[in-house]
C-alpha cells in the first residue's frame, strides 16, 4: 500500500512541493497588501466626503466600502476634493463639465 503522507521524501518532490508553498505565500502577501491599500483608500474617499460635511447613504458607502479597484478609488479620492454633491463622485469629469454648461 502507497503512502500519501505529506511531506514526500523525494528531492524531486521536496523541490517543487516547497516551492509551490512558497510561491502561494508570496502571491497571499501581494494579494494582502492590495486588499489593505484599498481598503484604506476607501476609508480615505470616505473621510474626505465626511470631512466636506457630506451625507453619505448606506449605498454609496457600501459602493466606496466593497470596491477593490485601487485606480477607481483613486480617482474617487481625487473626485471627493472637490465635489459639489456626493453623486458628482461617480461621474466621469466631463460630464461635471457638461453638467455644468446647461
Amino acid at each position: 500500500m502507497a503512502s500519501t503522507a505529506w511531506p514526500v521524501y523525494s528531492p524531486f518532490a521536496r523541490e517543487h512541493f516547497g516551492r509551490g508553498r512558497e510561491e502561494g505565500k508570496a502571491e497571499g502577501k501581494a494579494e494582502g497588501k492590495a486588499e489593505g491599500k484599498a481598503e484604506e483608500a476607501a476609508k480615505s474617499v470616505l473621510l474626505v466626503l465626511d470631512a466636506r460635511g457630506f451625507d453619505i447613504s448606506d449605498d454609496t458607502r457600501a459602493m466606496i466600502t466593497t470596491c477593490t479597484d485601487l485606480a477607481q478609488l483613486h480617482a474617487w479620492l481625487t473626485r471627493a476634493a472637490t465635489a459639489s454633491t456626493p453623486q458628482d463622485l461617480f461621474s466621469e469629469p466631463d460630464e461635471q463639465h457638461h453638467q455644468g454648461e446647461e
